[in-house]
């Protein structure tokens, strides 16, 4: 994209009041964790396709998400899953990610794999098997103390398929003991991020079925306890900008989970099927960042973006630069709305002023943009293009077929 391209492009957002240089700035300071899993064979319910060149240990998905970072600039961190990146020292696994210019982000305990945990882990009625559940995430705790990481992202399949098959009410208590029970072994520095999902793997009821429920478990646990917003755990028709807004609002928004769906929770890449609704997303995360309530404010800027995606039939760094590419796009399109148009057309009760102000951002393009800032931070203007053209992809075709997977 030529020079002159961003020049007219920074001359029409000059013209409709939007700051570039604080735009700039604000792509810059963008962090989207990546998750080790994504860079394994990993993939649907059904059936896992393994690839060539997967890693083989925790240690070389950390290579891979190191190339990501190198390209893009903006995916300093990886989630890791627990147990399938246990390693022998996790001081060690610290020490190679920092040696890559990366860190250990979200520790993501595992529940729902093991044999015990087919009728519930921390809400099964066995109370040995609630305890082995809550003993792992206690593991995760001094994990996380090993690793330098800082939080953690919940995800329970708890639940059940049938009528009378649990005790609603007591499985409830039960997953707020063992929850507390962790809560209590936090840093002062750590947040538990919880996480909810309509339904699957149980289709009668599910524990954690929707934000408010885990809103309401995070109120009851303390501060350190917020809400974890997969994009992909709703019914389809959802309004998730409308549950970030509320969030945001009652200072209790953790972090994203990000992927896309078409009908439930699908894990495709982010921005694929509806890229508007990351923009919204956006939006309403933008908006609360110019909150007169200071609260809202230093929710909004301490949000913890995350990718959670199993590639299943892509190559599995081209999927996570993409995914993350998407992230940046929706977030630079957001950054040139402008925010006291859209409110005085709102208050002029003028409805397709109002929308239209919104949806103009979202039409620009805002490749010059980007262009312009990976340029200045030394980055390809292309970070796709940049990898395709690389021997990375072909190197690691060494480690064979049939790495770390699930």
């Amino acid at each position: 994209m030529s020079d002159r391209a961003y020049a007219f492009f920074e001359e029409q957002q000059k013209a409709r009041g939007i700051n570039i240089d604080e735009v700039k700035a604000r792509l810059k300071a963008l962090k989207i964790e990546t998750p080790s899993w994504g860079y394994g064979d990993s993939g649907t319910r059904f059936k896992v396709f393994q690839k060539e060149g997967v890693p083989r240990n925790p240690f070389e998905k950390f290579d891979d998400a190191a190339q990501v970072h190198k390209l893009t600039g903006i995916a300093p961190s990886v989630a890791i899953h627990i147990p399938w990146d246990k390693v022998d020292d996790y001081g060690k696994l610290r020490s190679h990610a920092e040696s890559l210019g990366l860190s250990i982000g979200a520790v993501n305990p595992n529940l729902f794999q093991d044999e015990d945990y087919m009728l519930g882990s921390v809400t099964n009625s066995d109370a040995a098997i609630r305890r082995k559940a809550t003993d792992h995430l206690l593991e995760c705790v001094d994990i996380a103390k090993e690793t330098g990481s800082k939080e953690f992202s919940l995800w329970f399949a708890d639940g059940t398929n049938y009528p009378g098959q649990g005790h609603i009410r007591k499985r409830k208590a039960w997953m707020q003991e063992a929850l507390a029970e962790m809560y209590g072994a936090l840093s002062p520095d750590m947040r538990l991020l919880i996480e909810y999902k309509c339904f699957e793997p149980a289709f009668y009821h599910t524990d954690l079925a929707d934000w408010g429920m885990a809103y309401n478990l995070a109120q009851k646990l303390g501060p350190q306890a917020e809400v974890l917003v997969d994009t992909g755990h709703h019914l389809p028709g959802a309004n998730i900008e409308h549950i970030v807004a509320y969030l945001l609002d009652e200072k209790r928004l953790g972090g994203f989970h990000f992927n896309s769906r078409k009908y439930a929770d699908d894990d495709l890449i982010v921005g694929t099927v509806n890229p508007y609704e990351l923009f919204l997303i956006f939006y309403q995360i933008l908006s609360a960042a110019g909150d007169s309530d200071a609260g809202v404010r230093q929710n909004a800027e301490s949000i913890t973006y995350m990718i959670d995606q199993s590639h299943n039939i892509e190559q599995k760094i081209p999927a996570m630069l993409r995914s993350v590419l998407n992230v940046q796009t929706q977030l630079a399109k957001a950054l040139l709305i402008n925010h006291d148009e859209v409110n005085e057309a709102a208050e002029r009760h003028d409805v397709l002023g109002a929308e239209d102000a919104v949806r103009r951002a979202f039409e620009f393009d805002v490749t010059p943009l980007l262009h312009a800032i990976r340029e200045e931070q030394g980055l390809p203007h292309d970070p796709m293009k940049a990898y395709l053209s690389s021997s990375y992809g072909k190197d690691i075709l060494v480690r064979g077929k049939g790495g770390a997977s699930w």
